[in-house]
């Protein structure tokens, strides 16, 4: 079959994948937190005023929009939580912490309480680095708060947590670990990908007669999901998020076995293409408004580690991509993955 053109980034050799021509809700019954995004003050971003924030820092207790989201994940977890407003599911004690600090504008009133002349809020538009400037002067170094309440939160998760005395626990089937090396030269992201780690199938073995597993996956930051003790054949069914930059790479998939006194074992690692899916569902525009079809699939060849052909399809007006791969530079093991393709401003 001959590949129509794509607005996706070109690849050298034979094409493995095939776009086909086009022929929110929160999780659970959360009505306090969607009570509180409809807030006048929460329909902009709490740090560049961009319109209609689908994510949030749920320790600071802010609406932030995608760029600002990439930021607030490279500043680590224990000054910003980032939550997605229509992925993810928020605990109780989540959603409590956002209304007791009581929105954008009351966070805002705190952390931008003082922003020295000759220094501007940035605005949506702004480049990656006026962006990331700033989040890191207002949250990290705290530039902007009165100087008498600085110290209080320099151990803490947030400044607002300290003065509430709120805990907020990570859930835990959402463990992430947000780790941007650097912000120098940061770029614009485009969306963000939703991966179940399904299962694994005959892993290697490690230990005596088993294994440890755990799946950590990369593309600029990192996500790992639970150790799966003793098991060969584990089933994570964990989902884990990565931001997709403008020049994105593939997604980089490694099994480790978890270790207490040495350091952890590889089981095996794969790459995963995602310019079929990214390129299928920028062809096809808002899925949202079109009916379950297929749109697109990513072909098995000996270039690639897929087991089978993965296709790319729209279900209930999402893009997703069910995915078999065979580790590589290991003896044995399958991942099974579901993959979920979220644009820019959903």
């Amino acid at each position: 079959m001959s590949q129509p053109s794509s607005t996706g980034k070109p690849s050298s050799g034979i094409r493995t994948w095939v776009v086909f021509p086009p022929s929110r809700f929160l999780r659970g019954n959360n009505t306090r937190l969607k009570h509180l995004l409809q807030q006048p003050d929460n329909r902009t971003c709490a740090d560049c005023g961009a319109p209609d924030p689908k994510w949030a820092s749920s320790n600071i207790g802010v609406f932030i929009c995608l760029k600002c989201c990439g930021v607030h994940r490279s500043l680590g977890v224990h000054i910003s939580k980032v939550l997605s407003v229509t992925l993810d599911a928020w605990t109780d004690n989540e959603i409590d912490a956002m209304i007791d600090v009581g929105g954008n504008a009351s966070a805002n009133s705190i952390y931008e309480a003082y922003i020295p002349k000759g220094i501007s809020k940035p605005g949506p538009n702004v480049n990656q680095d006026q962006r990331s400037n700033f989040i890191r002067s207002k949250y990290e170094l705290q530039d902007f708060l009165k100087p008498s309440l600085r110290i209080l939160s320099s151990n803490s998760s947030s400044l607002i947590s300290s003065l509430s005395r709120k805990n907020i626990d990570s859930s835990p089937s959402r463990k992430i670990a947000n780790s941007i090396p650097s912000t120098k030269g940061m770029v614009e992201f485009i969306g963000v990908l939703k991966i179940t780690v399904v299962k694994g199938t005959n892993l290697a073995v490690r230990d005596m007669l088993s294994s440890d597993p755990y799946v950590i996956l990369t593309l600029g930051q990192q996500a790992q999901t639970k150790v799966q003790n003793s098991n060969l054949n584990p089933v994570w069914n964990e989902e884990l998020m990565l931001s997709v930059p403008e020049n994105y790479k593939p997604v980089k998939l490694q099994v480790f076995d978890h270790d207490t006194f040495s350091a952890d074992d590889i089981m095996g690692e794969v790459e995963i293409d995602i310019q079929p899916l990214i390129t299928s569902a920028m062809a096809f525009g808002d899925a949202g408004i079109l009916g379950n079809m297929q749109i697109g699939k990513w072909l098995k060849s000996h270039d690639n580690a897929l087991l089978e052909d993965s296709i790319v399809n729209i279900i209930d007006g999402k893009v997703t991509q069910e995915v078999r791969l065979k580790l590589q530079n290991v003896e044995s093991g399958e991942i099974e993955l579901r993959i979920e393709w979220v644009p820019l401003g959903q």
